[in-house]
């Protein structure tokens, strides 16, 4: 706990000393002012907190901060003056932005929990039961519709796997398909019946991060349908469920003619009994087929199909089923369900993206740290790259600063100006990245990366996990310096200056047929191979320093060099992961040290180790096989195994094999091994 002076009692003063009394993290040993009849000083007996007129009357080895409070520069001056160097002076002004900021701190704390307040009174406001889990399979939510609909407690299921809650849960299926399920029927043990959507949760890295089910009892509807013989019988039962009902519900006869609506429905349509009773079909259709009249020309119920509804054009979703009596269509009945709240999030999604397409390149030739010959040609011939518009080809292993030198080049470039735009194409989505890339064509058109980097420049990282369809689209880009969105024959011209990076064997793909060789010598009229760490250790002193400036600057610390020993074992090491794995070393060594050290010594450093290399030995006996035949057995077990070990889901796979997943599939496909797994 750190001890605390502040010196000025006015306003300032005690504005501060009624936030840092808050806090556990701060010992107030004294206020003082040399107006004893100051505001603070009557404040502070209030809070138990000494007084005086003298800051050095408080003043011993056991205080580390003293808060200047009451604006005089020459008060601030004594201070310094008349301090050690291991007690921090904050001056008045940093004093005040310090109190501006807990007490914004607190606003906005205040309104979090108002936030996570209203949306727990939200969601257990709503008719639906819905229940919530993490990737462990284990419940973290429940609403009260919920726990109504399977006779249980928030306190009976909360933090217990969801089998044991609901035997027949498919939710932790959705963590590895990662794909929803609309409106499946359900028997609980019970015997209950329940309508039910799954659907799992992903992050913006494409990780499944958990899963939810909304979902209503339908067994009263159910044992209706099953039973009622009469579409007036129907008719007279259901009146009062559709009434009070929140899904938004209607009705027609055999001629498509309105029956019955509830309150729900006019709430989303804006239309009125008088408005749709006795009324056609299309009566509420403002964009759109009227799907109850499909329904009864063919007999066959329809599901999720968008509409736009009512006067104010409301975009839903509708699912619409046939009435059937003894065999003969006597109406149908259609849920009307409102989307137009998760457009309006899509759209706001979207406009997040535009945001991150158009942040400006931050990193200039300065931040290339190091004095190596190796270093310095490679930012030789990046400056050289940076005065012409030529295509240039990045190359390097992971963590090498192949993005770093992209900025740079922007950043030199007569393009400093416009936007400087990064697209990773290993993590798009095979589906989508043509679509990103080019733009889309049509009603709900977009711009693509290419139009948006217009007279700016394009990063197109991890350039090898292109499909080779997509390949062949960004050569014509390149070759006729013009893109056509996809769905559209309109060619468009485009200015853009493409840097492409990959730590891929882009000879080796192009000879296995995963890289078009015309786009690799497309790509590579201007190749830069940036040197792994291992081979420009002089580097790493400067490197050194130069992340430890950054990491006191991210951690609020003062650590100013590194021991002797703890260097030399820096140096001895390879560094596979190159320079990020330097700055991730340096940083859990921070973690290590105390507070107050200002030298990493070796005991603070993690464990340095490279892959694990197994010894030969004796026991190895060579029974004839050719080494390349040796090698594919080899990895093809080490493939069974680490399927199996994942459950055979392919995304995780990969990444703890440290493969792209494109790579993972040719390995699955080389061995045979894609036929046996049935799950993704």
């Amino acid at each position: 706990m750190k001890r605390v002076i502040i010196v000025g009692a006015g306003t300032g003063g005690s504005a501060l000393l009624e936030l840092l009394n808050e806090t556990d993290q701060l010992e107030i040993v004294a206020i003082t002012d040399v107006d004893s009849q100051a505001d603070g000083l009557r404040k502070a007996a209030e809070f138990s907190v000494p007084t005086g007129t003298d800051w050095k009357d408080w003043l011993d080895d056991s205080i580390d901060i003293i808060f200047e409070a009451t604006g005089d520069e020459q008060v601030f001056r004594e201070l310094q003056n008349g301090t050690s160097q291991n007690v921090v002076v904050v001056p008045g002004t940093i004093a005040y932005v310090f109190s501006t900021l807990l007490e914004e701190k607190n606003a906005l704390l205040s309104e979090k929990i108002e936030q996570a307040h209203n949306q727990d009174l939200i969601l257990n406001s709503i008719h639906d039961g819905m229940i919530v889990i993490g990737s462990d399979n284990l419940v973290t939510f429940i609403n009260q519709s919920g726990e109504k609909i399977l006779h249980t407690t928030k306190e009976q299921v909360i933090h217990r796997p969801v089998k044991e809650v609901i035997p027949l849960s498919r939710l932790p299926e959705l963590l590895v398909t990662k794909e929803k399920e609309v409106n499946k029927e359900l028997t609980l043990a019970s015997g209950k019946k329940i309508l039910t959507t799954r659907i799992p949760m992903v992050d913006a890295e494409g990780n499944t991060i958990g899963a939810y089910a909304i979902f209503k009892d339908i067994t009263e509807a159910v044992a209706l349908a099953e039973e009622l013989t009469d579409i007036k019988e129907v008719t007279t039962l259901l009146e009062a469920i559709i009434q009070s009902s929140e899904e938004a519900i209607s009705v027609v006869d055999e001629n498509g003619t309105g029956l019955m609506i509830n309150p729900a429905y006019t709430k989303i349509t804006g239309l009125t009994e008088p408005q749709i009773i006795g009324k056609p079909a299309t009566a509420d259709i403002s964009e759109g087929e009227s799907m109850h009249m499909q329904v009864l020309r063919t007999g066959e119920p329809v599901r999720g199909v968008q509409m736009k509804v009512g006067p104010k054009e409301r975009d839903v979703l509708v699912n619409v089923a046939p009435i059937i009596v003894d065999g003969v269509i006597k109406g149908s009945v259609g849920v009307l369900h409102d989307v137009s709240e998760i457009y309006q999030l899509n759209e706001e999604l979207s406009k997040a993206k535009q945001l991150i397409r158009n942040l400006k390149a931050s990193y200039t030739f300065a931040d290339l740290v190091g004095e190596s010959e190796a270093l310095q040609l490679v930012i030789d011939q990046a400056k050289i790259a940076a005065n012409t518009s030529v295509t240039v080809l990045l190359r390097g292993e992971s963590g090498t600063g192949k993005e770093l030198l992209a900025h740079a080049i922007h950043q030199e470039s007569e393009r400093r100006s416009e936007k400087f735009i990064r697209l990773n194409c290993a993590t798009m989505s095979h589906s989508l990245i043509e679509e990103e890339l080019f733009g889309l064509n049509g009603e709900e058109g977009k711009k693509g990366y290419f139009e948006d980097s217009h007279n700016g420049t394009l990063f197109l990282d991890e350039i090898g996990e292109l499909p080779l369809d997509v390949q062949a689209k960004l050569l014509r880009v390149l070759q006729e310096k013009e893109v056509k969105r996809t769905r559209s024959s309109e060619p468009k011209k485009i200015d853009v200056r493409v840097i492409a990076a990959t730590n891929m064997n882009l000879e080796k793909a192009i000879a296995n047929k995963f890289f078009r060789e015309d786009l690799y010598y497309r790509l590579n009229k201007l190749p830069i191979q940036i040197p792994p760490l291992r081979e420009r250790k002089e580097d790493l002193t400067e490197l050194v320093f130069f992340l430890l400036e950054k990491l006191n600057e991210a951690y609020g610390r003062r650590v100013a060099d590194i021991e002797r020993t703890a260097f030399e074992r820096l140096k001895e090491y390879d560094w596979p992961g190159n320079v990020r794995e330097l700055e991730n070393i340096l940083g859990r060594a921070f973690i290590n040290m105390d507070h107050t050290e200002t030298v990493i010594k070796d005991h603070h450093l993690p464990a340095l180790s490279s892959s694990v290399t197994p010894e030969l030995n004796g026991d190895i006996e060579w029974s004839g096989f050719q080494l390349q035949e040796a090698l594919d057995q080899y990895e093809k077990q080490i493939l069974v195994q680490a399927f199996r070990a994942h459950n055979f889901n392919k995304t995780r796979t990969a990444k703890a094999l440290g493969v792209s997943i494109r790579n993972l599939y040719y390995k699955l496909d080389k061995y045979g091994l894609s036929k046996n797994d049935n799950q993704n």
